[in-house]
């Protein structure tokens, strides 16, 4: 599904360049559930921004499902984002103003908005909200909020949802929750990426990636 061959990433800041990523190679089936780990700078959040095409490399290679991504324009990769990769982040970036069911629905106004609400109604409740479709962020509690937030990544059915830090405002009861949640969706054939540092996340995927300044140190198969 996913392969990277020797991705490196340089940001520029005036004259000064600054390595993201060295040289990393990286393979992904289709259906995993794999966690990328490594302390505040490692690079896990670049690897999941160019994953995801929310950012460029500077060399190497990327394939997405047989497709060069390294080649393709902005618009290109804006349509396949929005239709095969779904986010979830640690700040959940929802309208403060608007219910769960229209947060949800905002991904179907930039792609294929066809039967709309009813599409969301269904991605809500398949993380157990049907029932607080119609509350506003405020209303509802942290967890609550995280699972609309996920809900909102696959109302277009993605093959790839990608999640950065998804638990990290959360206790213990709703992190618990929410890894079932992603869990659930990776039983159903659906290819999990979370970022974090903590190892009991970690430890609930199948595989578990490890950087260090910006390159792979470990790459270990979960029992």
């Amino acid at each position: 599904m996913i392969e990277l061959e020797n991705v490196s990433k340089i940001y520029r800041m005036g004259k000064v360049e600054v390595p993201a990523l060295r040289g990393v190679n990286l393979t992904i089936e289709p259906g995993e559930m794999l966690a990328i780990m490594g302390a505040s700078g490692s690079g896990k959040s670049t690897l999941m921004h160019i994953i995801g095409f929310l950012d460029k490399l500077t060399s190497g290679r990327y394939c997405f499902q047989g497709t060069d991504v390294s080649r393709l324009n902005d618009n290109r990769l804006a349509v396949m984002r929005n239709k095969e990769i779904g986010f979830v982040f640690q700040e959940y970036n929802l309208l403060s103003r608007a219910s769960a069911v229209a947060n949800v629905e905002l991904p179907l106004v930039y792609g294929n908005g066809r039967n709309r609400h009813k599409r969301a109604l269904e991605a809500l409740e398949r993380v157990g909200l049907a029932g607080r479709a119609h509350h506003k962020p405020a209303e509802l509690s942290g967890g609550e909020q995280q699972r609309v937030a996920i809900a909102r990544a696959l109302v277009n059915n993605p093959t790839l949802v990608l999640a950065d830090e998804p638990t990290g405002n959360l206790d213990s009861a709703n992190t618990a929750e929410i890894i079932s949640i992603f869990r659930q969706l990776n039983q159903d054939s659906i290819t999990v990426v979370l970022v974090t540092h903590e190892t009991d996340i970690a430890a609930q995927a199948r595989r578990i990636i490890r950087l260090l300044d910006g390159q792979i140190i470990s790459d270990e198969r979960v029992g």
